[in-house]
């Protein structure tokens, strides 16, 4: 790849790596839910507008349906389960059940009718990968370590999250979406901001809401999460796509936990007990071989490279 490819990989190692350490800060004085609205409805609206007046074709119907969906299933399920899980789960080690993703995308991919089948290798890592969720999940490991015991509901809300975000992926791949990846990313943002805004008033967030009683720290963890998360983050990926290797820009699947996790024990001081480290050096080693199998699936299949709508 090309200098300009390699800066743009890493920006996005880096920088969707330290989104989970980003929301752990908004999150702090910002309910979770409002958070993920404001982000994603100021992004979406610069995403947007830009692509509008670039030039980009006014979107159908169908196209506005078919983000809404995307962006209900992507922003609202996966990413919201995320932010309210993160109340209880440290950064680092949700950011490692949300990698799960890819294993959770094959499983429904596999079963789904019309849906591809795995090569050994990817089913070899989905097993590998539910051996470190487990080892992680463990509610018992809590007597054998300094950190407390996991906390179950934010676990299970996080393995929602990934299969919100799976199912998502999934259903863009063939979901009749704009032609520029931009527009429709904005599309998805804005329409999930919606259904993120109408959930947090559903569970009455907006009465806990105080803007005088917002900190710098959850102020500045925002501000990253739209410029940095939402927008040079997915610019970043949407052309990565577009001009490197797909098997090259699938390893921020596996590098973003390993970001996530030093980065929440470096600066938030969050526990980093052996298990745990076990655990994501397992889940990892599941998502590579995940992403190998599909790669040489991709590979002897179609050797174009995917478009955004297929991630």
């Amino acid at each position: 790849m090309k200098p300009k490819a390699w800066a743009a990989l890493i920006a996005v190692y880096i920088v969707w790596g330290s989104t989970y350490l980003a929301i752990r800060f908004t999150i702090e004085t910002i309910p979770p839910f409002i958070s993920a609205g404001i982000r994603f409805l100021i992004s979406g609206l610069i995403l947007y507008t830009w692509r509008r007046l670039s030039g980009d074709q006014s979107p159908s119907k169908v196209e506005w349906r078919a983000a809404s969906i995307v962006g209900l299933l992507l922003l609202l399920g996966g990413n919201g389960a995320l932010v309210w899980a993160e109340q209880r789960i440290p950064s680092g080690i949700a950011s490692l059940f949300i990698a799960t993703t890819p294993l959770w995308m094959v499983l429904i991919d596999s079963f789904r009718p019309g849906g591809k089948r795995a090569t050994w290798l990817t089913w070899v890592g989905v097993f590998v990968g539910l051996i470190g969720i487990a080892l992680l999940a463990n509610p018992w490991q809590g007597h054998s370590t300094s950190s407390p015991p996991p906390d179950m509901v934010g676990i299970v809300v996080l393995l929602f999250g990934a299969l919100s975000w799976s199912i998502g992926s999934l259903y863009s791949r063939s979901a009749p979406l704009p032609k520029s990846p931009l527009l429709g990313t904005g599309m998805e943002m804005l329409t999930g901001s919606v259904g993120l805004f109408a959930f947090a008033t559903l569970i009455g967030e907006w009465k806990q809401f105080d803007i005088a009683s917002i900190s710098l720290p959850s102020i500045g963890g925002l501000t990253y999460l739209i410029i940095f998360g939402s927008g040079i983050g997915f610019v970043a990926y949407t052309w990565l796509l577009r001009n490197a290797p797909t098997t090259i820009v699938s390893t921020y699947a596996y590098v973003n936990p390993v970001v996530a996790i030093l980065l929440g024990s470096m600066i938030a001081h969050e526990p980093l007990e052996r298990v745990e480290i076990i655990s994501a050096l397992i889940i990892i080693s599941g998502v590579v071989l995940i992403t190998t199998g599909r790669a040489l699936t991709e590979k002897k299949l179609d050797p174009v490279p995917l478009t955004p709508g297929e991630d």
